[in-house]
C-alpha cells in the first residue's frame, strides 16, 4: 500500500519570516515534520511541496523529495491549501504514474506531534473505512461560553442555541478544532470533492502541547518549552 506524505511549505511566511527553516532545537522546522514520517511504519514516501528553493535544499538535506517546485499561484496568501494537494496528486499521475492509496498532510508548523501520532491516525482510517481522520484538540474553554460583538458593541452568545439557559460547565458540550498536525486522506475524494470533510470523517484527538502550530515568534517559544520539558 503507497502512503504518501506530503509536507506543504510555501516560503513567504509573514507572522514569522523563514520559519520553515528556523532551527528550533537544533533542527530546522520542517525537518521535523520529515523525521516523524520517516519514524512511521507506514509511511513509503516523504514529498516537500514548496515554492521555495532554501526549503528545498533543506527537505533533501533531510531525506524528503522535491520532484517539483510548487507554482507561484499556488504559494500566495490567498491560495487554498486543498489546491496544492491537488496539483502535487495529478502531477505526480502524470509525470510517473504513481498514485498513492493514502494521503497523508504534515503542516511543518506542527513540530511537537509523534511519528506514533502518524501511525495511530492511519489505524483509525483503515479501521473506519473513513473519508479521512483530522488530527484535532479539544478547546480550552467550551464553545457554549464563546461570545459575539455586533457592531453597535452589544455582546452575544456566539452559538444562539447555547444562550437559551446559563448551563455548568459539565453540561456544556466539548468542541474540537482541526490541529493541523496530521490529516490523513482518500486521495480520490480530494481530487473529486476539492474537501477532506464529510460524514464518514474521523477525529484524532491530540493533547495541546503536540498541537502547538507556530505562526508566531510566541509560538516559537512555546514549542522550544516544551521540548526542553520532554528532554
Amino acid at each position: 500500500m503507497e502512503v504518501l506524505v506530503l509536507i506543504p511549505a510555501r516560503g513567504g511566511s509573514k507572522g514569522l519570516p523563514g520559519k520553515n527553516i528556523k532551527p528550533l532545537e537544533g533542527t530546522p522546522l520542517i525537518a521535523h515534520s520529515i523525521n516523524h514520517a520517516k519514524g512511521s511504519k507506514y509511511v513509503t514516501r516523504i514529498i516537500v511541496s514548496t515554492d521555495d528553493q532554501e526549503i528545498a535544499n533543506v527537505a533533501k538535506q533531510y531525506g524528503a523529495e522535491i520532484p517539483f517546485m510548487r507554482p507561484q499561484e499556488l504559494a500566495t496568501d490567498t491560495a487554498i491549501a486543498v489546491d496544492t494537494y491537488i496539483y502535487t496528486l495529478n502531477k505526480l499521475k502524470h509525470d510517473e504514474a504513481y498514485e498513492p492509496d493514502i494521503l497523508i498532510i504534515l503542516q511543518p508548523t506542527s513540530p511537537l506531534r509523534a511519528s506514533e501520532d502518524i501511525d495511530n491516525a492511519i489505524e483509525i482510517y483503515k479501521e473506519k473505512q473513513a473519508d479521512s481522520v483530522i488530527g484535532v484538540v479539544e478547546y480550552e474553554h467550551p464553545l457554549a461560553r464563546a461570545k459575539k460583538i455586533l457592531e453597535d458593541g452589544r455582546m452575544l452568545p456566539y452559538l444562539e442555541s447555547e444562550g437559551q439557559r446559563l448551563q455548568n460547565r459539565q453540561q456544556m458540550k466539548k468542541a474540537f478544532s482541526p490541529n493541523g498536525a496530521v490529516y490523513v486522506l482518500n486521495p480520490k475524494l480530494v481530487k473529486e470533492t476539492k474537501t477532506y470533510y464529510t460524514s464518514n470523517t474521523f477525529p484524532y484527538i491530540m493533547s495541546r502541547e503536540k498541537s502547538v502550530d507556530i505562526d508566531t515568534i510566541d509560538d516559537f517559544n512555546l514549542a522550544i518549552y516544551y521540548l526542553k520539558k520532554r528532554k
